[in-house]
């Protein structure tokens, strides 16, 4: 099981990453740090990892990690967005799911826009 750190000043969460090209291709691309951009409930940057999409979904889950392929993007998700129905947690277009947040993803609320977000691998022992 691949886990990364992801940190946004004094806030951090560890999140796993699935078995998926889209994972691959990212734990090979951390350490990233990037000024994050706030879209309702998700927080997602640029990130150097350019890919297809990869059973990309239109609706995600709390918590969950995706890759948005048309902005080249990490995005973690921990809520409603604009364009959400309901409680449902909708991306702007479908994004490949490479991971999800361990514990409580809404932590990441307190995130401003502009926050530099930095993800690293975590090396367990």
């Amino acid at each position: 099981m691949r886990r990364i750190l992801i940190r946004v000043s004094d806030i951090q969460a560890i999140a796993e990453l699935n078995d998926t090209r889209t994972a691959d291709a990212i734990w090979e691309a951390l350490p990233i740090s990037a000024a994050g951009n706030t879209w309702g409930d998700e927080i997602y940057f640029s990130i150097p990892v350019k890919l297809q999409e990869e059973n990309a979904q239109a609706v995600v889950s709390l918590g969950d990690l995706g890759y948005w392929p048309r902005g080249h993007a990490f995005c973690i998700f921990f809520g409603p967005t604009p364009v959400s129905r309901g409680q449902e947690i909708r991306p702007a277009s479908p994004v490949n799911i490479f991971g999800r947040v361990v514990g409580d993803p809404k932590v990441f609320k307190k995130v401003r826009d502009g926050e530099i977000v930095t993800v690293e691998q975590v090396r367990e022992h």
